[in-house]
């Protein structure tokens, strides 16, 4: 079997169940590119906005780096309390970006696959240690068409970086001339300028990347049709057992509906070939109701029951059609066909009111409305 299914092309979208499993495995399609994409793009408008507060703070961490005494520089306990304050001093000034870099990066990757955990892909295996099968990834097929990626990517990303430093060439070398609180404003606005240049090259190796990435995952979780059939057969069992328990399903609901036969009023009839059966009770019914109905064997039966139990049997052919496909079992008969089945009600009772016991009756000229003929 599994040579048989190694030797077939895997042609079938993968099924449900298939990408269900792959889920719970932690096998779900993810983009790299997407995610440098997002946290660049962050890492831009998370500067953009709070390039104030990390201004002001930059120019805090100078002025105070550079405003120590020979003094505070040789003595330890002067030199640390300038080095934890700069530091807090630089963490307070990028903890907006910092927190926006965080959020981004750990959403970024979840963006086109959704959220998946499995210990079991993050467990340590000895395998990942051999050396040739490493040696394998990297200088695979795969490895390969990875590395040409990498350094693609490389390019396009340096050449607008190096595209944009061009552009800025000027200014990046007139920042010296100006003040400090000018000059890190200034310098500011051009490495913003480079880094949105920059997250273009990326958004364009994204928009590539993303349905790569989703072709490449459907390819992979792509099935024989033969890995089609067994599940199927596994979810539903075999056609022979489907077949067997619809024949089992079939024969109770037919037992069930015998059952209630000889609490019928009356047995509409074909006369042979359809069998419908009919209860009514004023206290709780609105309208009659079939409590059975069969063509062939089952209409034969019905008849049978209907006689050994003392039900009135009456012929009428229009009549009996009309129920049985218009009115599903356990169903009240459609307003149509009120009048025809009250005139029959009505000579059953008179019937057995006149002999005291059910007989076979003949009725006919019932009225069958023209949309409810069959």
């Amino acid at each position: 079997m599994a040579d048989n299914q190694s030797a077939q092309e895997r042609t079938e979208e993968a099924t449900p169940k298939k990408r269900s499993d792959a889920r719970e495995k932690g096998d779900v399609a993810r983009s790299r590119e997407l995610t440098t994409m997002m946290i660049l793009l962050a890492g831009v408008l998370g500067f953009y906005l709070s390039s104030d507060r990390f201004f002001a703070g930059l120019t805090d961490l100078l002025r105070g780096g550079f405003s120590l005494s020979r003094a505070q520089i040789f003595d330890p306990m002067q030199t640390y309390s300038a080095t934890v304050s700069a530091v807090l001093t630089g963490l307070d000034a990028l903890a907006p970006l910092l927190v926006l870099l965080t959020v981004v990066a750990a959403l970024g990757p979840v963006a086109i696959g959704g959220w998946s955990f499995n210990s079991g892909a993050s467990a340590f295996k000895w395998n990942r240690l051999d050396p040739v099968s490493g040696l394998k990834k990297v200088f695979g097929a795969r490895g390969l068409i990875e590395m040409f990626k990498a350094l693609a990517k490389f390019v396009l990303i340096l050449g607008f970086a190096l595209t944009a430093l061009y552009h800025q060439f000027d200014s990046v070398t007139g920042l010296g001339l100006e003040g400090i609180e000018a000059g890190l404003a200034h310098s500011g606005r051009i490495v913003l300028k480079i880094f949105m240049i920059s997250a273009l090259a990326t958004m364009i190796i994204a928009l590539i990347d993303v349905p790569y990435q989703l072709w490449e995952y459907g390819r992979k979780l792509r099935m024989t049709r033969q890995e089609v059939t067994d599940e199927n057969k596994q979810q539903e069992g075999s056609p022979e057992l489907r077949t067997r328990i619809r024949s089992l399903q079939q024969e109770l609901a037919t037992r069930r509906m015998m059952e209630e036969v000889p609490r019928a009023d009356v047995v509409v009839t074909n006369p042979s070939h359809y069998a419908v059966a009919l209860r009514f009770d004023a206290d709780t019914m609105r309208a009659p109701r079939v409590v059975a109905k069969g063509a062939d064997r089952v209409a034969l039966r019905i008849r049978e029951l209907a006689a050994a139990s003392g039900v009135t049997i009456l012929s009428a052919p229009p009549l009996a059609r009309s129920i049985f496909h218009t009115t599903k079992l356990d169903r009240e008969i459609p307003a149509g066909l009120y009048v025809a089945v009250a005139q029959v009600l009505a000579y059953v009772f008179q019937l057995k009111r006149k002999d005291g016991r059910a007989a076979e009756a003949l009725v006919v000229d019932l009225p069958i409305p023209t949309e409810l003929q069959y």
